[in-house]
């Protein structure tokens, strides 16, 4: 089965020419070229990808990812921005956003940066229950929600959080190298994803806070470590 892509760029000819390399590679293929048309599309439809511009008329890409990440928790969602764009970077990798590719970008890296993501969407979908008791709480990886110890409150994860407290809970109380965890969960080393790790570490620790037990450890210079009795 074909995986489908919403591929949302406003320049015609740059959208039409993405869009006729990413078919041939095998790929199912629906371009918009503004926001609310991708956001129409995105309502109707199943995608297992979302390529966003960052500049669109009606409604931008920041926006549009927003939106998004309403309704749906772990679509992968790819920005595709200009060089001087960083500010914006910054800004998509905090509305949820899992990564950015640069333009001019080759074919080929766009290509190989979809089947990551593609991959790890289905190693999610294939792999047998993760469910981690972590001090009073209890973590379903699968259900992307964390548990009290009663079971009567339980908080929901976005699926970047999910994926990086999974990474914890397979590597408690241990030094943990920043560069290692963005390899891990983010696909690689970069300094703008670096930033979106430091919000969702802020986040986890907000979860955190109904266990004095608990303490996810900023090591200066170095990474983190989760300080955690943990069993799985």
């Amino acid at each position: 089965m074909k995986a489908r892509i919403l591929l949302v760029e406003d320049d015609q000819y740059i959208g039409a020419a993405t869009k006729k390399r990413l078919e041939e590679s095998g790929y199912d293929v629906v371009h918009s070229i503004d926001g609310q048309a991708a956001w129409e599309q995105f309502q109707t439809r199943t995608f297992d990808i979302c390529l966003l511009d960052v500049v669109m008329p009606k409604k931008d890409g920041l926006a549009l990812a927003e939106q998004i990440r309403r309704v749906n928790d772990h679509v992968p969602i790819l920005f595709l921005t200009s060089k001087n764009e960083k500010e914006d970077r910054i800004k998509g990798l905090r509305t949820g956003a899992d990564d950015y590719i640069s333009k001019p970008f080759s074919m080929q890296e766009l290509i190989l940066r979809i089947e990551v993501f593609l991959k790890r969407t289905r190693n999610q979908t294939v792999e047998k229950s993760n469910t981690f008791h972590i001090g009073k709480l209890t973590f379903d990886y699968e259900d992307l929600r964390l548990y009290t110890a009663e079971g009567d409150i339980s908080i929901a994860l976005t699926q970047k959080e999910a994926e990086l407290l999974l990474y914890l809970c397979n590597n408690p109380n241990k030094t943990l190298k920043r560069e290692d965890i963005l390899a891990n969960v983010w696909g690689k080393d970069d300094y703008f994803l670096g930033r979106s790790m430091d919000v969702f570490i802020t986040k986890l620790r907000k979860h955190f806070k109904s266990d004095p037990h608990i303490r996810l450890e900023t090591l200066h210079g170095v990474g983190f470590r989760f300080n955690v009795p943990t069993s799985k």
